[in-house]
Parts: C-alpha cells; sequence; structure tokens
C-alpha cells in the first residue's frame, strides 16, 4: 500500500495543526496560568489533570460515536474549527477582566479557574477533533507494513511544532503579548480545519451493528482484554512512558527560564529538537526492518541516558547534548509503541479504541505525572521573589524521577513479549 501526496499532505497538515494547538496546551498554557494568573505547581497539575479526564471521556464517546455513523471528516474539520476559536478566547484572560467579572473573589484564583475552565473546553474540541477522529483516520488509511515510516513522521510533529512555537512566536510570550500569541494559533488551526475538507476523504468504514453502549464499555471489558492482550500490554507501556515524560514536562520551561537562568532557552529547544527530529525521521526504515519491540529497548536507554544527563548538568552546552539524546529516545519510543497500538488495534473498532488509548496514552499519565513533578518542585524546591511574592521554581530532581519511572517500562514490555512469542510458538 502507498499514501498518496494528497494524503500526505493531509496528515502532516492536519497533524502538524493539531500538535500546535496542543504545544499550546502541553507547554505554554502552563507558563501563560504560571505568570498571568498564580505562580503555583499545583494549580498546573490540577489543568493538566482535568484536561486529561476531559480529554479521554471525550474520546471515548465521539470516537465510538464516528465509528457509529461511519464518519471522520466531519469530526476533524467541524472540530477543528471550534478549537482554533477556543484558543483565541484565551487573549481575554488577565488578573484585570477576572477581577472586573468576579469583583468578590481573589482575583489570582479566578484568573487561574478561568483558564483551567476554558483549557477544558479547548480540549473537549481538540479531543474531537485530533484524538478521537484524526487518529482513527489514521489507522484506518494505513496498514502495518507502512506504519513504521508513518508514525516516525507524525512522530515528529509535536517537537516540530514546539520549534515554530519556540523560534516564530516565543518571543510574544517574553513580550508577554498574549493575545497575539492565541490569536495567531487559533487562526492557523481554524484554516487548516476549513483546508481538511477538501484534503480528507472519508474511509470506507463497516457499519457498527452492536449497541452504542456496549461499543462504549467493550474496550475495557473482560472479553476485549482476553482477545487483545498485546495491545493492552502495550498500552500499559506507553502508560508508564507517558508518565515519565509528564514528571518533567509541563515545568520545562520554567524550569529553563527561572533555575537555569536560560533567557534563550528557544535556541537550546529548537538544537534539541531538530536533531531529534531528524533522527526520529531516519529510523523510520529502521523501525519497519527490525521491528518496533526492538526499537522500545534503544528508545529506553537513549531516553534514560538524556534524563540522566539532564539531572546531572548545568552549562548550555551539556544540557543541549543531553537534551538531544532525551528527545531522539522519547521520538522513538513514541513511534515503536504507537505503531504496535495502531497494528494491535481491532478492525472496525478503531474510534472506540482511542478512547481505550486516551485512558492509557494520556489520562493516567496526565494525572499521576505531574503531581509527581509539582509534589517534587514544593520539597526540593529552588524559590526566587517577584514584586514581593515568593515562587516555586522546579529543580533537576523532576528529570532523576522521570528515569526512575521510566525504568519500570520493562514490566509490560515482558509481558508483550511473552504474547508475541506464544502466537509465534502458536
Amino acid at each position: 500500500m502507498k499514501i498518496s501526496l494528497k494524503q500526505w499532505t493531509a496528515l502532516i497538515a492536519v497533524g502538524l495543526a493539531g500538535q500546535l494547538a496542543w504545544t499550546i496546551e502541553n507547554m505554554y498554557l502552563n507558563v501563560f496560568l504560571y505568570r498571568v494568573a498564580i505562580p503555583d505547581p499545583q494549580y498546573i497539575a490540577r489543568m493538566v489533570a482535568a484536561s486529561a479526564i476531559v480529554a479521554t471521556l471525550t474520546t471515548l464517546i465521539m470516537g465510538n460515536y464516528s465509528d457509529r455513523v461511519r464518519r471522520r471528516k466531519v469530526f476533524i474539520s467541524g472540530g477543528y474549527i471550534l478549537w482554533g476559536l477556543s484558543i483565541i478566547l484565551f487573549g481575554g484572560i488577565n488578573l484585570e477582566n477576572a477581577a472586573r467579572l468576579f469583583p468578590a473573589a481573589d482575583a489570582a484564583i479566578t484568573a487561574a479557574t478561568m483558564i483551567i475552565v476554558l483549557d477544558c473546553v479547548m480540549t473537549f474540541f481538540g479531543s474531537t477533533a485530533n484524538d478521537a477522529a484524526f487518529n482513527a483516520y489514521v489507522s484506518d488509511s494505513t496498514v502495518p507494513e507502512i506504519r513504521g515510516k508513518v508514525e516516525s513522521v507524525l512522530a515528529i510533529l509535536p517537537p516540530l511544532s514546539m520549534l515554530l512555537v519556540f523560534g516564530a512566536l516565543d518571543p510574544l510570550v517574553q513580550q508577554e503579548r498574549w493575545r497575539a500569541f492565541f490569536n495567531l494559533i487559533g487562526g492557523i488551526v481554524i484554516l487548516v480545519g476549513i483546508a481538511s475538507l477538501f484534503l480528507i476523504r472519508d474511509p470506507e468504514l463497516r457499519k457498527k451493528e452492536s449497541a452504542f453502549l456496549s461499543s462504549l464499555i467493550y474496550g475495557f471489558s473482560p472479553e476485549s482484554f482476553g482477545k487483545h492482550r498485546k495491545l493492552y500490554f502495550t498500552m500499559a507501556a506507553f502508560c508508564v512512558f507517558n508518565i515519565a515524560v509528564q514528571v518533567f514536562f509541563p515545568y520545562l520551561i520554567i524550569y529553563f527560564s527561572y533555575f537555569l537562568e536560560m533567557k534563550n532557552y528557544a535556541l537550546i529547544l529548537g538544537i534539541v529538537l531538530i536533531v531529534g527530529s531528524i533522527f526520529s525521521v531516519g529510523m523510520g526504515p529502521v523501525i519497519d526492518r527490525y521491528g518496533k519491540m526492538r526499537m522500545i529497548y534503544v528508545g529506553w536507554g537513549m531516553m534514560t541516558l538524556g534524563l540522566v544527563g539532564l539531572y546531572l548538568t548545568r552549562s548550555m552546552a551539556f544540557v543541549t547534548v543531553s537534551g538531544v539524546v532525551m528527545m531522539s529516545g522519547l521520538l522513538l519510543l513514541t513511534a515503536s509503541l504507537a505503531g504496535l497500538i495502531r497494528d494491535f488495534t481491532p478492525v472496525g473498532r478503531t474510534g472506540a479504541f482511542q478512547g481505550v488509548r486516551m485512558v492509557f496514552n494520556v489520562m493516567l499519565p496526565m494525572i499521576i505525572g505531574p503531581f509527581i513533578g509539582a509534589a517534587l518542585i514544593r520539597s526540593d524546591s529552588g524559590v526566587y521573589e517577584e514584586l514581593g511574592q515568593v515562587k516555586e521554581v522546579p529543580t533537576p530532581i523532576i528529570f532523576a524521577a522521570a528515569a526512575v519511572v521510566l525504568l519500570t517500562i520493562h514490566m509490560p514490555v515482558y509481558f508483550l513479549r511473552r504474547e508475541r512469542d506464544a502466537d509465534e510458538m502458536g
């Protein structure tokens, strides 16, 4: 099976626009809340957890519904347009507006609450469009033999989106021009949503015979686990991997800015993302040739080495090198595990299983990981004072903790290998 130029254009354009929006949510909303509302890592952890729960429930319901109506495009295109509009609304949140709307309440807490609530609204539209419909569309439109190549390209879209945001839009953040920042990203997402009406063609999907509720809970049933054990062990491995990522990722820009005091963090992250992305694309054919399972171990080793380096180093040069190694391993793990999940997802239930995937890949990691990071920051915190306000700063311990969490990925991978070997022998 070959992918046409139009398909590649749809995959890259829609995928990249979605990742631009998720970059805003996963990295810059944390900074936005920290700077504009309240400098408390617990609020960041609460926001990440709340959006993860909304994302999972949305994907579970809307993915199953898109299976039932046998349509992907309407959810992708309409969802992207509404997603972009919700991003633009963040530009109106600040302490002054919070105090004006709720004069009897604490302005900082009110602004933080407004950001968290709007983040959940934004996540609903984003998860409908991207997590539920677009991810199912990718599975519907590819076969296992080419998924290493496809996943290696999709795996670089998150770092590429970060690179674009850091390079083009971070100056707006440095100047506190948040309204222009959110307007630009929201506008891009809206335009891609409109373009997707012409780029995406709905795949031919099998009609679902089971009732909506039974389809909704099927992925969590003992029957499903018994039939698709390799899928669940793979998702468990991805869960551990993403918990490790979420221990440090929400606090990364704050760490560079305030602990390392590197105001040129965009340059460092740009180098890390460019080299890591080149590595990921180059590893696509290698993954297809040598197998996704082998590449899990390579990715784990590289990511662990990079995390240890980030824990130990402080200079710009060594932090950059460690970041490159860590990001290369992270992207290799992402491509290998995501490809295996698509391989093991049962045909005809790709939409419904996106919700199950979200429980393992997003909800649990984004609830557990940030709170581990926040607890470590509070127990091992550096602090600084700004305008009479004491602010907590992330320290390198978040990278050491992430490496320890990542070590436990070998438990689900062991059971996955055992299931695969049993299938091959049988």
